[in-house]
């Protein structure tokens, strides 16, 4: 593996600083930018380990989240369990078959779904539900199907995966948005864990830089969480403009990887 330098990993601080920043304002679909930051903006050259990287800190960034929302009550644990538990079967055969994948391939494939991730932000969610669901014989089989499909996207791409394990959850148990949210961030840790875990196993991991873009993830989430309580009336139109520049990094990776590919 190669070492990065000083600079790079105060780059990646800063990268995390980024995704934190964004997630505190606009909530999920944040962390999609943390593979393309590392690798365009660090400079990591093999997408692998970016890839591998950012699922850590990822991660780490769905775990301190998930405790905030664990104090508010608004985790449904026996529901996120098995959930997340059949996910983390999906993730680890996704990341597998991710490994196997040329990563420029890789790159072009994962700039695609940041097209879909940004035309989902773009579509407001319903925030009705029934707040009093629990696990019930009728909606396990759900829970169980969809959380191994998401697992595998996830671990493919290397991604928290919370735009699609959100709507999972809400169409398996008819929960409300706000308890989605907060027992999606179970199924995001345990996804992006056992991701990373596949990675590092391959060495396909660089620690010191995901501890870095972890630690700056902190600081920008704690600013971009003041700044949307301030605009939390201007909600639908940061979503807008974050989706846009989702499109435009999406196009950008879609070149260099054509470029990179032989087609450009």
């Amino acid at each position: 593996m190669t070492t990065l330098s000083l600079l790079q990993y105060f780059l990646g601080a800063g990268a995390g600083a980024v995704v934190g920043f964004s997630l505190g304002l606009v909530g999920g679909g944040g962390s999609i930018l943390a593979v393309p930051l590392i690798v365009y903006l660090v400079g990591v050259k093999d997408p692998h380990l970016a890839i591998g990287t950012s699922a850590f800190a990822v991660a780490a960034n769905a775990a301190a989240n998930l405790v905030n929302h664990a104090r508010g009550g608004t985790v449904k644990w026996k529901i996120a369990g098995l959930f997340a538990g059949a996910g983390v079967i999906g993730a680890l055969v996704g990341s597998t078959l991710g490994k196997a994948i040329d990563g420029q391939q890789l790159l072009a494939l994962f700039a695609v779904l940041m097209l879909v991730v940004g035309a989902l932000m773009m579509r407001g969610r319903s925030a009705s539900g029934d707040a009093t669901v629990l696990l019930t014989r009728q909606n396990a089989p759900k829970l169980i199907g969809t959380g191994t499909a998401t697992g595998i996207l996830s671990g493919f791409f290397g991604i928290g995966g919370g735009f699609l394990i959100v709507p999972s959850l809400m169409y398996s148990t008819r929960m409300p948005i706000y308890y989605a949210v907060g027992s999606s961030l179970v199924g995001v840790t345990a996804f992006g864990l056992t991701t990373a875990f596949n990675y590092a196993m391959s060495g396909w991991v660089d620690w010191p830089l995901a501890f870095a873009f972890v630690g700056g993830g902190v600081v920008g989430g704690l600013f971009g969480s003041r700044l949307a309580r301030h605009l939390s009336d201007k909600k639908g139109a940061l979503n807008s403009v974050f989706a846009a520049l989702i499109f435009v990094v999406a196009i950008y990776m879609l070149y260099r990887s054509a470029d990179a590919l032989g087609f450009v």
